[in-house]
């Protein structure tokens, strides 16, 4: 399989979102509840620049040279809240298409975001997994997140409660 990761693009607006609207629909992965439309997406896109401490990386499968490939998931760093003394910390995430789990793409997408974060002047990554997602689990320990709590029965979504284990990594350390 001929993989690029490559920063995010308008044109790939209703792949990303028809991606993400199979994790809203299906899994307890996101704690939206209604699918999303493109243009519904779009702030969440243009929010996420070429280059700066918030990124928008996609996995692009090359089909036969054609354009636009396909795409096999994405991993973003956004920023962790809204206030200016969190402006060192980013909230990271991964999504894959539903079958491209297990094929190494997830590690990809995180290998080029965190290489693209280190000129940035970032301390620290935090990510948010919906329990249980042993696979999200291990993606995270491979890059050093350390867990650092649970936030217990957090979300409710398919008529139950779900928890969400915080993990984070150091960024850039400095000597």
């Amino acid at each position: 399989m001929d993989v690029q990761v490559r920063p995010g693009r308008e044109e790939d607006l209703e792949a990303l979102t028809e991606l993400y609207n199979h994790y809203v629909r299906e899994t307890p992965i996101t704690f939206d509840l209604e699918p999303l439309t493109p243009e519904q997406r779009r702030p969440w896109l243009v929010s996420h620049p070429e280059d700066g401490p918030y990124r928008l990386l996609v996995a692009c499968e090359a089909i036969g040279g054609l354009s636009p490939c396909r795409i096999l998931g994405y991993a973003t760093s956004s920023p962790f809240r809204p206030k200016a003394a969190y402006a060192t910390s980013v909230e990271v995430t991964v999504y894959l298409a539903p079958d491209a789990g297990g094929q190494g793409i997830g590690t990809l997408l995180y290998e080029a975001l965190f290489e693209a974060l280190a000129a940035e002047d970032l301390h620290r990554a935090y990510a948010g997994v919906a329990q249980p997602n042993e696979a999200s689990e291990r993606l995270h320990a491979r890059f050093g997140f350390r867990p650092v709590g649970v936030y217990r029965e957090v979300g409710r979504k398919f008529g139950r409660y779900w928890d969400v284990a915080w993990y984070e990594k150091e960024l850039n350390p400095k000597p």
